[in-house]
């Protein structure tokens, strides 16, 4: 935990900005889909999974809808936790999403196969301390997966990935100048997310980058 006690860097994800992000997020639900055959790439069927700041419950949810995996959620934000109960109980699906901080999570060691983190991990206060937590709740052998905005992501690319958004004018306009300006100042470049995650123990990893994104692969 870092000395001012918050798990995550900036303003935090609760109340109506929480609000906000779920409305626009889930107007593009292919993105999910990919997630899906994504995760679907990487961990067998009767797996049990583990989403690191799940948001508002899109991923975890399009996965527990597949009948094939164990799905846990946890997120640091209590109103993202909330509304992610309620989607998941909407519907009809088991996902234990709870509420927690991602350095110090309330699980046991090795309770998961697999773990996803998507566009969250530029946001820990403590991302040495998440990549231990990582590793400390994965079994011998199992695997996990970080997808984040690359520091040096394109003008380009950003314009391309909000279009797919299928959002308002306004909210176009933010999430533009989001993904331009402030936040690819928390985001991690190759290099510098290999430095990182180098120290964290893990028997072996791989980064890649997308034009968009970072995709980093992690094995205990």
């Amino acid at each position: 935990m870092t000395k001012t006690g918050k798990g995550y860097k900036g303003i935090g994800m609760e109340g109506p900005i929480a609000r906000w992000y779920d409305t626009n997020n889930g107007k593009a639900p292919d993105r999910y889909d990919e997630q899906v055959a994504t995760v679907r790439r990487h961990a067998p069927k009767g797996s049990r999974i583990l989403e690191v700041a799940p948001g508002p419950g899109y991923l975890s949810i399009a996965l527990a809808r597949t009948g094939d995996y164990t799905v846990t959620g946890l997120d640091i934000s209590e109103t993202f936790v909330a509304i992610a109960q309620g989607k998941a109980l909407e519907a009809g699906v088991p996902v234990d999403f709870r509420h927690g901080n991602a350095s110090d999570m309330p699980f046991a060691d090795g309770a998961f196969d697999f773990l996803i983190c998507c566009a969250a991990f530029k946001n820990f206060a403590d991302p040495a301390g998440a990549l231990r937590e990582m590793r400390r709740v994965l079994r011998d052998g199992g695997s996990g997966l970080i997808v984040d905005l690359r520091r040096d992501v394109s003008k380009e690319a950003v314009e391309q990935d909000v279009a797919r958004m299928g959002m308002g004018v306004l909210s176009r306009a933010f999430t533009t100048f989001a993904l331009r300006r402030f936040l690819p100042r928390r985001a991690y470049t190759k290099a510098g997310f290999e430095a990182l995650v180098s120290k964290a123990g893990f028997g072996s990893y791989e980064v890649r980058q997308t034009p968009m994104a970072l995709e980093v692969e992690l094995r205990k």
